[in-house]
């Protein structure tokens, strides 16, 4: 009879203990508090990012990269405790942590990093007028504008770009290949496809004579969608590398990012 409450009583501890975890209320402690602590840890990115090329350097010092095609599903692996840290940009970061309260990110900055549009090593024209026009779009202050509109307190959502009236668009479309699922560079609001970078793409196609048109797609797949003419430009959120450039060009950079570490409180 004794025997009997007691494997009871521990069952029904267990019970509770599985209950408590999946409610949330019991937290699966962190492992990673600075960079120091990456090499022997098991580290989420998105397959194809710098966050990944950066990662990678750690397999040498015992770690394992967890590739994921979106950085939200590296960020529930993280919440479940599949891994013990995610490598990703700040400013998605800080998207994920606003909504994740059990999640933190470590004030020590990963890397800092230049984004660019991507353009085929075939079309130097291209990526001449795109360069001319971030030159304008910077100068007049309508880039800056752009960024304001998603990060920051003073006018974030207050003044997002608006095209011209009678713009022309005699050369056509230009389509460009991004991954919609990095706010706020690209992200959906409802269906359509909005962020930093779709601002910023339409203001160069009103520039140039151009119709934006955006093309959601896998991170891994926009370079080559650009190589192989599916698409006219990369755009979203990518680093110029030594590695991307064997393969194609890149315009100037029209904005600074930093790589953070996203880890559980």
């Amino acid at each position: 009879m004794k025997r009997s409450k007691k494997i009871t009583a521990l069952a029904l501890t267990a019970v509770m203990t599985v209950a408590l975890t999946a409610c949330g209320s019991k937290a699966i402690p962190n492992t990673v508090n600075s960079i120091d602590d990456l090499p022997g840890k098991t580290i989420g990115v998105q397959l194809g990012t710098t966050g990944d090329i950066y990662a990678s350097d750690y397999e040498s010092e015992g770690s394992t990269i967890e590739r994921y095609n979106k950085g939200n599903d590296a960020i529930q692996a993280l919440k479940q405790g599949k891994i013990d840290c995610v490598i990703i940009d700040e400013q998605p970061a800080k998207a994920f942590v606003e909504k994740n309260a059990d999640l933190t990110i470590l004030d020590e900055e990963f890397a800092i990093e230049e984004y660019a549009m991507c353009v085929s090593k075939d079309k130097k024209d291209l990526t001449e007028a795109i360069n001319g026009a971030l030159v304008e779009l910077k100068s007049e202050g309508t880039l800056d504008q752009i960024i304001a509109n998603y990060i920051g307190d003073d006018t974030k959502g207050t003044c997002p770009y608006v095209s011209p009236e009678n713009v022309d668009r005699s050369k056509g479309k230009l389509i460009m290949a991004t991954n919609a699922a990095f706010e706020p560079y690209e992200f959906y609001d409802q269906n359509e496809i909005v962020g930093i970078d779709a601002e910023m793409a339409q203001a160069v196609c009103d520039k140039l004579g151009y119709e934006l048109v955006i093309e959601d797609m896998e991170f891994d797949s926009i370079i080559n969608a650009v190589q192989s003419g599916k698409a006219d430009v990369g755009v979203a959120g990518m680093t110029v590398t030594e590695d991307r450039l064997k393969s194609i060009d890149f315009t100037d950079s029209y904005t600074t990012a930093t790589q953070v570490i996203v880890v559980r409180k």
